[in-house]
């Protein structure tokens, strides 16, 4: 199973990249972690809001790999417990599927991209950098299949 992180946004800090790759570096053969990360739409001389979340839709669709599980992030998603998603990680290891995780940019997701994802996900309540997702999402994927492998870094 390969496990896509697409992210629109800019380059993000060395501090950000270093922990991503942390996290990445610590996943298992059979469970990596790829991050594909996209250029924003242009904003100069453009308001906010569909037509650039429109034109950043066609780019993370043509970035995720056919027959993927499509996971949008989403502060208004279902918020899932560490042991959840292991649960749901396991069933797409046995299923053979990847996963796509979707991560918008400053303006968020298409609505539309929302919609059609297999779950939105929240990692929190809260608006959160979206540099920052990056990190936080590495670290449950390696939580989660520290669980399914019976490793003790996660503690209840």
């Amino acid at each position: 199973m390969k496990l896509r992180i697409i992210a629109v946004g800019h380059k993000p800090p060395a501090w950000v990249a270093a922990g991503f790759e942390e996290y990445a570096k610590r996943m298992p053969r059979e469970a990596r972690i790829e991050l594909t990360e996209l250029k924003p739409a242009a904003r100069a001389g453009r308001a906010a809001g569909t037509p650039i979340l429109a034109a950043e839709k066609a780019r993370i669709l043509a970035a995720i790999p056919t027959g993927s599980v499509k996971i949008a992030l989403d502060e208004r998603g279902k918020a899932l417990s560490t042991a959840e998603l292991a649960r749901r990680m396991g069933g797409w290891m046995q299923e053979g599927r990847d996963v796509a995780f979707l991560i918008g940019s400053a303006d968020g997701l298409d609505e539309s991209l929302k919609k059609e994802a297999d779950l939105l996900l929240s990692l929190s309540a809260m608006t959160l950098p979206h540099a920052m997702v990056r990190v936080m999402l590495a670290e449950q994927l390696y939580r989660a299949i520290s669980l399914i492998r019976n490793h003790p870094y996660h503690r209840e």
